[in-house]
């Protein structure tokens, strides 16, 4: 299988911004043996500015354009640094790839994208996928990892995308705030009401929420891919994720 796995900054790091170093190991060594084991994997990791936050020490995420930029030119540097130094250590290739929402919409910039993922696939590299925080503006931001993930599944032809949250998947309701709410195991059809109960924003050091995630299967599902939303403090539940198991809630895309 070609699987695309999704990570967000509320699994990357504790909520200071500092890194979760316990977790990100464990993620990928989970990752490692996947491969290990035939699979070709793309990473789409969130997590730059939330770790130059940390790494910097401010008090809180910025609000400002220049000083998420500058938190991100910081943190991306880190994030790959901790990429590169465990995957080297299960004798596998890290490599980064930074985008803008221009370098999907414009078709010749797609196909070089598009091309260089497959060779570095062929390769046997991970690659390791993030918006281009550090010169990405409003006009040609993706917006979102959630939406990020599902355009390079789409784009690699995955089989599988997979986003580690910090929820379980997809609920009936606001679990936070309705003690009724139910966990939905699998969803064949994106209805009104499934979209009207996706809530707003994810995490204080996130951007992303259950309606981008929503988007994001709504993007595979038309394409042939599964998606899972799962929660990412679990990583070795990728395993019962890749074989089909009940784990979060599943977005069927192939037949």
């Amino acid at each position: 299988m070609r699987i695309v796995i999704k990570v967000g900054t509320s699994t990357l790091t504790h909520g200071t911004g500092r890194l979760n170093i316990r977790r990100v190991e464990e993620l990928c060594k989970e990752l490692s043996d996947i491969k290990n084991a035939g699979h070709e994997l793309v990473l789409v990791s969130s997590g730059a500015i939330g770790m130059g936050v940390g790494k910097m020490r401010l008090r809180e995420r910025p609000q400002d354009m220049p000083s998420k930029q500058a938190a991100a030119a910081v943190g991306q540097c880190e994030l790959m640094y901790v990429y590169d130094k465990l995957f080297s250590e299960y004798n596998h290739t890290a490599a980064q790839i930074l985008l803008t929402g221009e370098d999907m919409r414009d078709e010749a910039r797609h196909r070089n994208f598009a091309n260089t993922m497959l060779r570095l696939l062929e390769w046997g590299a991970v690659p390791v996928v993030n918006e281009n925080d550090t010169v990405a503006t409003d006009e040609i931001a993706v917006g979102d990892n959630d939406t990020l993930s599902a355009l390079v599944a789409v784009s690699v032809k995955a089989d599988l995308l997979v986003i580690l949250s910090d929820i379980d998947g997809l609920y009936t309701a606001d679990p936070h705030k309705n003690a009724d709410a139910r966990l939905v195991p699998e969803v064949r059809e994106l209805t009104e009401e499934l979209l009207a109960a996706a809530g707003g924003s994810g995490s204080a050091l996130g951007t992303g929420g259950m309606a981008t995630k929503l988007a994001a299967a709504r993007l595979c599902m038309e394409a042939g891919c599964d998606m899972v939303i799962m929660n990412g403090s679990r990583p070795e539940a990728l395993y019962d994720v890749i074989a089909g198991e009940a784990v979060g809630t599943r977005f069927v895309g192939r037949e």
